[in-house]
């Protein structure tokens, strides 16, 4: 547990669970008012007219499959990747791992996260009522991603076609690859969809980007609004559904460019 880095992951902890639900209320504020004017009624009645377990389950889908693309795109936009690139930097992975992010990358992460929710009117713009779903569906994918950085050995079988695991996301955090895969934070078959899951027998042998970043709390947070010479975006998954579990890519890590 005393592992390196556990004091900055801890600050981290309390970071985020500070900051990004105030940095939400206004653009999530204003996302639930726009769907809700301009969304069909049609859209939005159906929603509302769903039972509340078959809302927060919707949610839950549309907010793991709006959150794999914002964090793909994390990967694959410089700019972005920045950003992200702090969550990466842990050489090595457990629970708290899950907290050290960036308040900018978490806020988007999030964001990407509830559009699909409140577009497709799973979440309104008053009353608590209106927040369930969303809110659920935020507890849920948070706690489970406290759940799959845990520094386990665990496997569950044909379970983890179903759900994600501390074996799909530790290869997410592999240094030597396959890189850019398993985006999903809760729903690994969103990732067989789009081509991008890796799920072997073994574990990576390391983790973490070849670029340093600071050790520092204020170091890190001040580490993507460095300047910076532009680079170009990582190599992509190939964007095909479905597919075998396991895609080579080239043996190259995010922080080649960080």
């Amino acid at each position: 547990f005393l592992r390196r880095g556990i004091g900055v992951d801890l600050a981290y902890y309390f970071l985020s669970s500070l900051l990004p639900a105030s940095l939400l209320s206004v653009p999530t504020a204003l996302l639930a008012w726009v769907a809700h004017n301009l969304v069909p009624g049609g859209i939005l009645a159906t929603a509302a007219a769903l039972p509340t377990w078959a809302r927060v389950l919707a949610a839950i889908v549309l907010g793991d499959l709006g959150y794999y693309w914002g964090h793909r795109w994390s990967h694959q936009i410089p700019f972005l990747w920045k950003f992200h690139a702090i969550h990466h930097s842990a050489e090595e992975i457990d629970f708290l791992v899950n907290t050290r992010a960036h308040p900018v990358d978490m806020v988007f992460g999030r964001f990407c996260s509830l559009t699909p929710i409140y577009v497709l009117g799973l979440g309104g713009p008053t009353g608590a009522a209106g927040s369930l779903a969303p809110v659920l569906a935020t507890l849920v994918s948070t706690m489970w991603g406290f759940f799959v950085h845990a520094n386990v050995r665990w496997r569950f079988g044909p379970l983890e076609w179903l759900v994600a695991t501390p074996a799909f996301h530790h290869w997410h955090h592999t240094r030597n690859g396959p890189i850019n895969r398993n985006y999903a934070a809760a729903l690994p078959w969103i990732d067989w969809l789009f081509g991008t899951r890796h799920l072997p027998g073994d574990w990576p042998e390391a983790y973490g980007i070849k670029a340093k970043l600071p050790d520092s709390l204020i170091g890190q947070l001040a580490y993507p609004l460095r300047d910076r010479p532009s680079a170009a975006p990582l190599p992509q998954a190939p964007a095909h559904g479905g597919g075998p579990s396991t895609i080579e890519s080239p043996m190259l890590t995010p922080g080649e460019f960080a």
